[in-house]
């Protein structure tokens, strides 16, 4: 089944195009905010060589990243993905999504996410959320779209042990 993991999406506030390599300098200017960061379990992605490592590099590799384009100043203003897509079990996940600071509380994540689910619903049955148990923000953002808590992981990244959170979403629980 054929599937569209980088699509234009285009809402009231933002729109989300495919994340191109050429949006490295603009996206790790938002990056570059340590508060972003400071409840992830990769608490250093604000470091230039950290987030073009573990974070950008494989966003460009994945197929399925896409830069999220704020409509009144014309920037980048983060990034989200559609990630591990297992056609059989009609399962994807959606995750590693940041926003610059400034934009918190504005609606844009809920916009974001919007955009994303309406979209991949068209050929999915589950949307999966993988969130670090301590971020308390992103927990809340993804109970508010009717996602539940599924399952929980114990891993570990630079020796730092930390839980996993995955939260499950199904296309015939979620109203936008």
């Amino acid at each position: 089944m054929e599937i569209n993991l980088q699509p234009t999406l285009v809402g009231k506030k933002v729109t989300l195009r495919p994340l191109l390599r050429e949006d490295f300098s603009s996206l790790y200017l938002v990056a570059s905010d340590p508060i972003i960061w400071e409840i992830h379990p990769d608490s250093s992605r604000y470091k230039k060589d950290v987030f073009q490592e573990r974070f950008f590099e494989g966003a460009i590799i994945s197929g399925g990243a896409l830069a999220i384009i704020d409509h009144e100043s014309g920037r980048v203003i983060g990034s989200s993905r559609y990630y591990k897509w297992h056609p059989e079990e009609q399962e994807i996940s959606i995750g590693y999504t940041f926003l610059e600071k400034a934009v918190w509380g504005s609606g844009i994540n809920d916009e974001v996410k919007e955009l994303m689910l309406k979209h991949i619903f068209n050929t999915v049955n589950i949307v999966w959320f993988g969130v670090g148990e301590i971020n308390l923000r992103s927990r809340k953002a993804v109970e508010k779209l009717g996602a539940t808590l599924s399952r929980k992981e114990e891993r570990e990244l630079d020796g730092r042990p930390y839980v996993q959170l995955y939260y499950k979403l199904e296309a015939s629980v979620y109203c936008a």
